[in-house]
């Protein structure tokens, strides 16, 4: 939860980058707006402002200087604003406006507010759950949000976002990581996916890769980044596959060997010199193999 000095400076953050950004026709609807709900705030003001704010300001991309970034970072640890827009921003300043004396009131608007969200109104409430007021009370709403099939909104979740490295418990983490996976979205945009890999969400993970490989299917290299930790001497043969595949495979399942204490796993990294310098090096790591999947997906 942010403290009242970390919250006054995300507000004034927000309404810097809105300030920089908007048109006049913008300026006046927000400006508006803000005046309402600051000297007279009402839930239906506040509602109509959040739903109404697609018809004034614009889905722009917002391009911040790398002071804006690190003042981003120093408010909350893990916040990539870079990854928002125009409108999600103006919606993110408006959110922090609603009243927080009271922890059941505030809870039951958002509730009012996810339950009756379209799409984009969905994406901008996801993006904004670092900055809620009693976050640990919005963790079951997020993991019911993971469940999503649309795209935009689990990626408004599960990418770029520090909420569900800090709030969701093992088994909704494990699930959205592994939903990830099934979805084939960019898992290194996974907020604190190193920090929060662990023995269960592995042996979930290899039992996918089998499956998958059964079904003559692709398994994404980036998948072995959850795994190398907890491989055991049972894996070998499969790390043995991961490894026999194209480049990229190559790489993960060695990156995943370098992250094992099985001597075995060990002796077969060495079989790779230069790989395994590289690994040293820190050249290769698994936001690079991250990237370059992407990169294969798209193009």
């Amino acid at each position: 939860m942010l403290d009242q000095n970390k919250k006054s400076r995300a507000v004034a953050f927000l309404k810097e980058v809105i300030e920089e950004q908007w048109n006049e026709k913008e300026k006046k609807w927000i400006t508006q707006q803000q005046e309402k709900l600051s000297t007279n705030f009402e839930s239906r003001t506040f509602y109509i402002t959040f739903s109404f704010a697609s018809r004034f300001v614009r889905k722009s991309d917002i391009n911040l200087s790398s002071q804006q970034l690190a003042e981003a970072r120093d408010i909350l640890k893990g916040f990539q604003p870079e990854y928002w827009n125009l409108l999600e921003f103006v919606r993110a300043y408006f959110l922090l406006m609603l009243p927080a004396e009271d922890e059941v009131s505030y809870v039951s608007q958002l509730a009012r507010l996810y339950e009756t969200a379209d799409v984009d109104e969905q994406v901008s409430l996801y993006k904004a759950l670092p900055f809620y007021s009693f976050p640990e009370k919005i963790a079951d709403r997020c993991a019911e949000g993971i469940r999503t099939n649309i795209t935009d909104v689990f990626d408004a979740i599960a990418l770029n976002n520090p909420y569900p490295s800090n709030f969701l418990d093992q088994n909704a983490w494990n699930q959205m990581v592994l939903k990830a996976v099934f979805m084939k979205r960019p898992l290194y945009k996974i907020y604190g996916a190193d920090q929060r890999a662990n023995a269960e969400l592995a042996r979930m993970l290899i039992d996918f890769a089998h499956e998958r490989w059964a079904a003559a299917r692709v398994v994404s290299p980036e998948l072995w980044r959850f795994v190398g930790p907890f491989l055991s001497e049972k894996d070998i043969l499969d790390v043995q596959k991961v490894i026999s595949g194209e480049a990229l495979d190559r790489q993960a399942g060695l990156l995943a060997c370098s992250e094992s204490n099985v001597p075995e796993l060990k002796d077969i990294l060495n079989q790779f010199a230069e790989i395994k310098k590289e690994i040293e090096e820190n050249k290769l790591t698994w936001d690079l193999i991250g990237k370059e999947v992407e990169r294969n997906l798209v193009n």
